[in-house]
This record gives structure tokens, sequence and C-alpha cells, in this order.
């Protein structure tokens, strides 16, 4: 049975054809045979209605609007000839329905007129009961106005389910490409977080890597107790650097389930600044920061970018500031916003190092560092400082906000300024800095003032360090 259904359903014009053929032979017959004989012109108009109410029916699914109009125009000369009526004309009723049931919509309307209005032409042309009364007439054309009626509705309601499905598919269809599309980008940005993490992780150890072993060659015979420092140095940092790597490759598992606590650890923040200043004052930068206000507990996202930004700032110190310079690092706590700025009296990074990617459209430094302060809706700016070397401010909002775009070398709106307004314009100290830091003349070393914290003890600068320079200042708090 369900091959036969099957067949059934895949060859509807043959259905349709069989039982359609079945009435017309039975009509055709009724025709031939009707009693008395019928004039010749009835009779021709019987038979071109079969006809053409055969084809109709037995393509109505294919084309119900124009089979539409071929059984109108069976119905007209059936009137006009006066062919009386027969058994094909309960064919009527499917195809009023096949034509509801279609999305054409002036066929649909045009099926509900003809099935209002034919029944009253039949029973007024040809009277079936035989009687003469208002009453016999007016419940025939009910009973048959009602027939079609209903033919017509079931047609429509059939339409109306097939167009509910079909916007129910369309519906999913489009839901499914937009969770494709979400998808897309969270794999995306996992991407790029991923690669904003690995290069701070393997642009910063690996380079207090080779500084530390440039070093150490440079002081192994002459030195080795400063040559074995060296060597632990680049011990810690390899291992360090080695968990970091492990935290970030843990999300790639295959398997998710797999726990493996001892790869995991917490992402760095401000506590950790600190350790980084110690490190790099390792490698012989020297290294002055200082800590302005009241600091407190900040969401994760602001201290990652901020630890991130000075990472980065004393990496590029180290690669572009040459022999002899020094960094200065300074976090002010304000009240509803963290200012973050670094500086070097280096020689300093050209334009085209830290513009657009750099010279060879590789560098994910300083484009990184913008796509961080613009996920926490700050606000950053870059580029050669005043007397020489370079510096980055960034100014990091630590109340509710939206992410914003940041500019190169400007910055968005936020709190303190307009777009391309310096960003320290709204800060107390109005120096044209952020936080209030002045243009320092040529020469001067960044950090060294009157408001820097305590000083650490001599040699902090670690191997490489001018002996000349000012004791520098542990990053602690100044109120």
């Amino acid at each position: 049975m369900s091959r036969i259904y099957d067949f059934l359903r895949r060859h509807p014009v043959w259905v349709d054809g069989a039982w359609s053929l079945i009435l017309a032979l039975f009509s055709l017959r009724v025709a031939l045979g009707f009693p008395g004989g019928l004039p010749a012109v009835s009779l021709a108009g019987a038979v071109v209605a079969i006809a053409a109410i055969f084809v109709a029916s037995t393509w109505r699914r294919r084309h119900s609007s124009r089979m539409l109009l071929v059984a109108i125009g069976a119905g007209l000369v059936q009137l006009a000839t006066d062919a009386p009526p027969m058994m094909m004309n309960i064919c009527f009723l499917f195809i009023v329905f096949s034509a509801a049931s279609d999305r054409v919509r002036w066929a649909s309307r045009l099926a509900l007129a003809a099935a209002l209005l034919a029944p009253a032409a039949g029973v007024l042309r040809w009277n079936p009961s035989g009687f003469d009364e208002p009453f016999y007439l007016v419940s025939n054309t009910v009973l048959f106005t009602v027939g079609f009626a209903l033919a017509w509705v079931l047609g429509d309601s059939l339409r109306t389910r097939r167009a509910y499905y079909a916007e129910l598919e369309e519906r999913a269809a489009r839901l499914e490409h937009e969770r494709e599309t979400e998808a897309r980008m969270a794999v995306s940005a996992e991407r790029a977080r991923i690669a904003r993490e690995l290069h701070d992780v393997v642009a910063h150890n690996v380079s207090v890597m080779v500084v530390q072993a440039d070093g150490a060659s440079y002081v192994f015979d002459s030195s080795p107790d400063q040559a074995r420092n060296a060597l632990d140095t680049i011990s810690g940092t390899g291992r360090q650097a080695l968990t970091e790597m492990r935290r970030l490759l843990g999300v790639l598992r295959e398997d998710g389930n797999e726990e493996m606590p001892g790869d995991y650890v917490p992402q760095p923040g401000l506590e950790q600044l600190d350790d980084l200043i110690a490190q790099v004052r390792g490698t012989g930068l020297t290294v002055d920061c200082q800590c302005v206000g009241s600091p407190r507990p900040l969401p994760s996202g602001v201290e990652l970018t901020a630890y991130r930004i000075v990472q980065e700032a004393l990496t590029n110190t180290r690669k572009h500031g040459g022999p002899g310079a020094a960094a200065s690092v300074k976090l002010t706590y304000g009240g509803d916003a963290l200012s973050v700025l670094a500086e070097d009296d280096g020689r300093g990074a050209q334009a085209w190092l830290y513009g657009d990617r750099g010279h060879d459209g590789h560098g994910h430094g300083l484009i990184g560092m913008r796509e961080r302060v613009g996920m926490v809706g700050g606000r950053l700016e870059t580029g050669p400082r005043p007397g020489g070397g370079f510096r980055i401010c960034a100014t990091l909002p630590v109340t509710d906000g939206g992410p914003r775009s940041v500019e190169p070398g400007g910055g968005s709106t936020g709190a303190g300024g307009s777009a391309g307004e310096p960003a320290g314009s709204g800060e107390p100290g109005g120096s044209g800095e952020p936080g209030g830091s002045a243009p320092r003349e040529a020469g001067e070393t960044p950090g060294t003032g009157s408001d820097t914290c305590g000083e650490a003890p001599p040699g902090a600068g670690g191997p490489g360090a001018r002996p000349d320079a000012p004791p520098r200042a542990r990053c602690t708090d100044i109120p």
C-alpha cells in the first residue's frame, strides 16, 4: 500500500486524468443516449464541454489558473448551447478547489466569483428539480452554492496552511543562517583574542629571553655571576611563557571535558605589574613606575587591558628605544577612569613601524592595543613624544560603557574629551597629556619628578643599566 500511495503522490496528473476520464466517458454516454436525442447544437456543445472539462480537471494541479479559465469557458459553452447537466460538472468543484489553493490571488478571486454565480446560472437555465416554484429554485441555488463555496474555502485554507509552513521553513533557515553567522563571528573574535594574547606573550617573553641571552654571552667570561643570573631569568621567563601559552592553547583542545588544572592560570592584572616591571628591569632597561590616586579593584577586562598596554609599551621600548633608553609608567586612578601613560626617552619608532600595522602589514602590537582599548570603551593615543622618545596614553573607563572604536593616534569620544582631543584634556592638571603629565624637555628622563613613589634599591635596573641613572621607583601607591 505504501508503494501505491507513493506512486499516486508522485504522479498527480495520472490520478486526476484517470478519474476524469471515467466521468467523461459516463457523461459522453449520457449525452449520446439522451432520451429523444439532443439537438445538434446542444450535442456539439456537450461534447466540447466534456473535452474541455476533462483537460481542465487533468491539469488543474499543474496549471490551476489557466485550467480555471478553460473550465469557465466550458461552462459558458454548456449554458449557451443548452447542453444538459452532466456528471462531468462535478469536476468544477475540484477545479475551484485547486484555483483557491494556488498562490495566484486573481485566480482565487475569480474562482470564488464563479463558485457564487455558476449555481444560480445553472438552476435558472435548467431547473434540475423540475418545479417552477420560487422555493425550489432558491433552495437548489443555495444547495449548489454552499457546495462550491465549501470547495473554495477548503482550497483557500490549504493555501494559507502552505504559506504558513513556508514561512516557518524560511524563518528556520534564516535563524540557522544567523546562528552560523554568529558562530563564525564568535570564532573570529576568539581567534583575534588568541592572536593578541599570543603576541603579547611571545613578543614580551621572547624579547626578554633574547636580551638576557645576549647579555649572558657578553659577560660569560668576565662575570660568571651575571651570566648565571641571566640564565636564571631566561629559565623563569620561558616557564612563564609556556604557562601562558598552555592557558591560551587550552581553548583549542578537541576534548572539551579534559581538565588539567595546572595548565590554566588567572589572566594577568595590575597585581602582576610589579613582577612585570622587575622582569623588564632585569633585562637592563631602566623603568620608573608611578601610581597616583587610590588603587581599588577594577573590572578584570580593564586590568588585563592596562597590563597588556604596559607590557607592549615596555616591549616596544626594548625593541626601538635604542641603547641607554629609559621608560616610565604612570597609572592614575580617577573617579571613573584609569589612565595609563607609558613613555620612553629613546629614539622611538618610525611612523611606518607604528602606523597601520607596520611596514610589512603583519604587526599586531599597537593595533591589538587599540582593539583592547576599544573593547572596554576607552581612548588611546600613540606617537612620538615631544623632546624625543615614544608615548602611549590610554584612558580606560571603569564604569559601565559600551565598546567604541579607537582611531590610530587619536581616540574615540569618551569621558574627558571628544574625538581627536588629547587624551588627558579632561583630567585634573590640564596639561594636555593624560593624567596631567606635562611635556618634558628634550633629553629629560621620563618619570623622574617629585611625585615618584618609593625608591628602588640600587642596581634594580639589572645588568646593562646605566651607571649614572637615578634609582627608580617601585610601582607602589602615591596618595
